[in-house]
């Protein structure tokens, strides 16, 4: 794992902004809009999180939290200040070569792959061996534990949210990257799952700490 440093990072947005969402807008209070109507998002973040250590950022819809983890993982580059994972500045580092493994709170897995093909398609791309992609996805198989491996033989639109959520953890382990994100990876579980899902994040938690 990796510590990762935030030194006065700001990101603003403005109306024009094309990427502009409800989630990235930040507080909407007219202190924190400057002259041209932009609105702070995220506004001289300054935090570090140690290697091994987990922390959960805690706030309101729209108070920047999904923005910060998008400027960490390189999906935003649109930001002042700067970033750092074990001292090496990320600003110029692209998204795929950061290491990586992010859960979207909507799973964004690729709807025309089947399980398998989501966990390879990043093993594809960095022209790995199917030998060694193929063991680290037996690896990541588990890991997930029982009933992960009849989800790789599945079209994500087959499945419930409580296994698209669980392919898209298996997803982020199967990189096996430094630093794990998870943006909200709760929020579009009904009660039952959302229990169980935290259980589920518990157990992986206290295997990579």
């Amino acid at each position: 794992m990796a510590t990762i440093r935030f030194e006065g990072v700001s990101r603003r947005f403005t109306a024009s902004t094309s990427s502009l969402r409800p989630a990235d807008m930040g507080r909407n209070f007219d202190d924190e809009n400057d002259a041209s109507g932009a609105v702070a998002a995220l506004d001289n973040v300054h935090l570090t999180i140690p290697n091994g250590q987990t922390m959960a950022i805690v706030g309101p819809s729209g108070c920047g939290k999904s923005t910060l983890l998008r400027v960490a993982a390189g999906l935003d580059g649109e930001y002042t200040g700067n970033l750092y994972f074990d001292d090496r500045p990320m600003q110029d580092v692209p998204a795929k070569d950061r290491h990586i493994g992010m859960v979207f709170q909507n799973y964004a897995l690729y709807p025309h792959f089947e399980g398998q093909g989501n966990l390879s398609f990043f093993f594809r791309v960095r022209k790995i061996a199917d030998a060694e992609a193929e063991e680290r996805i037996r690896i990541t198989s588990e890991i997930m534990g029982i009933g992960f491996k009849q989800l790789l033989g599945r079209k994500p639109g087959t499945l419930s949210g409580g296994q698209q959520q669980r392919l898209a953890i298996g997803r982020a382990i199967v990189r096996n990257p430094q630093l794990f994100l998870f943006d909200e990876p709760l929020s579009n579980l009904d009660a039952k799952l959302r229990t169980q899902t935290r259980i589920e994040i518990k157990r992986l938690l206290r295997r990579f700490a």
